[in-house]
């Protein structure tokens, strides 16, 4: 049996690699010989799948910031186009990564009628005011959509999608996660020392709008905070160096990690970060944090003014229960004093910290069962079987 997955940034794929890792797993335990080939990262390589192409790098947010990616993209997905179309793979799924994936499966649905098509994460369309081109081409690709949020599942079977809602599979991955204890004990960091991780991107455009401002924020709650203590997991190497630049020029109390982003959430008090995955996996560790999300002005005016853009919510733990259970900042409304506020309150006001926890338990209980991953492969394993016998 042969599986193709297409997915792209650094969010993508941890996903994919995490789905890897349970396809192998239950298809060993139903003695399935399986080969996996992807559009991913080196985290899915890593996980068993075979890369026909690295998307890792090269993901953005927003109309201006995707410009430098529509060439090397298109390129990249021409070329696995062709190789699919000369060997069609049993089954295909599409991961998050909303505009390749539809162009993936529009080209999937016409040239190869047989494969059945799974989404799995669907683009958050459901959230963003769609118009209805968008969910009709998502509705015209997809034979299930395996939802993760509750509300994503109700969405799209309103929109006649066939969904199955599986949970989050961050369940199974902050499952795993190490104590704030042990993490302290690991990383030298005192029990009594305040700590605040920051999170400022996992795509190049992210580091350059929201860094400069996440490090002039922490050098003013410094002064505030005498003995806080930064830590900044750098989510790709290639960030490193401009990372590191970029901090010296704050005088921060700082450590920067490769990767290790969970033992860095777990030994947190607090953390700043952008909107994203990396919002759901503190709040499952129970971490207060500030979102904050911006992009280029030019992109944020056309979304406004001609896209008409509107958003009750960016950040997972929000979007989880359809209320504010985390604060967000965007664009304009991310100022230091504003960051430095917030900052301040979720990190040292007790009855603010004690609210915050009792929002991310309901959150929880929204968010199924740890298994995720083993379910999600089941249901992909089973629908392909499915499909076989009812062809």
């Amino acid at each position: 049996m042969q599986i193709f997955i297409s997915t792209g940034e650094v969010s993508g794929d941890l996903q994919g690699s995490m789905l890897v890792e349970a396809l192998y797993r239950q298809a060993k335990q139903q003695n399935i010989p399986l080969e996996i080939l992807a559009l991913g990262g080196n985290l899915m390589e890593a996980a068993g799948a075979k890369l026909l192409g690295n998307t890792a790098g090269i993901g953005s947010i927003g109309i201006v910031e995707a410009l430098p990616f529509i060439i090397p993209t298109w390129l990249m997905q021409r070329r696995v186009k062709a190789y699919l179309r000369d060997n069609p793979p049993d089954v295909l799924i599409l991961l998050d990564y909303m505009g390749p994936n539809v162009a993936f499966g529009k080209y999937a649905r016409k040239h190869l009628p047989h494969v059945p098509i799974i989404y799995y994460i669907a683009p958050q369309s459901w959230v963003w005011a769609p118009n209805n081109k968008t969910i009709e081409q998502f509705a015209e690709i997809t034979d299930i959509l395996l939802a993760i949020f509750p509300e994503e599942a109700r969405f799209f079977e309103k929109k006649g999608v066939k969904v199955k809602w599986v949970g989050h599979p961050l369940l199974d991955r902050m499952a795993k996660a190490p104590s704030r204890e042990a993490t302290r004990q690991a990383l030298g960091i005192k029990e009594d020392q305040l700590v605040v991780a920051l999170f400022p991107a996992s795509r190049y455009q992210e580091l350059k709008y929201h860094l400069p401002l996440i490090c002039k924020a922490a050098q003013k709650l410094q002064t505030k905070v005498p003995n806080v203590h930064f830590l900044l997991p750098v989510s790709l190497k290639e960030y490193r160096h401009t990372i590191e630049e970029m901090v010296k020029q704050y005088d921060l109390s700082i450590t920067l990690f490769d990767g290790r982003a969970i033992e860095v959430m777990a030994a947190a008090d607090f953390a700043i970060a952008k909107s994203g995955t990396v919002n759901l996996e503190l709040a499952l560790l129970d971490i207060p944090q500030l979102v904050l999300c911006l992009v280029n002005p030019l992109t944020m005016w056309i979304a406004r003014n001609v896209l008409k853009f509107s958003i009750p919510f960016m950040s997972p733990p929000n979007l989880v229960v359809m209320e504010e259970i985390v604060p967000e900042l965007l664009q304009e409304e991310a100022t230091i004093d504003r960051i430095v506020d917030e900052s301040l309150d979720l990190l040292l006001n007790p009855e603010r910290r004690q609210k915050t926890f009792a929002d991310y338990e309901q959150m929880r209980t929204l968010l199924g069962e740890v298994g995720v991953c083993d379910r999600v492969a089941h249901e992909i394993l089973h629908y392909q079987n499915q499909s076989t016998i009812a062809s």
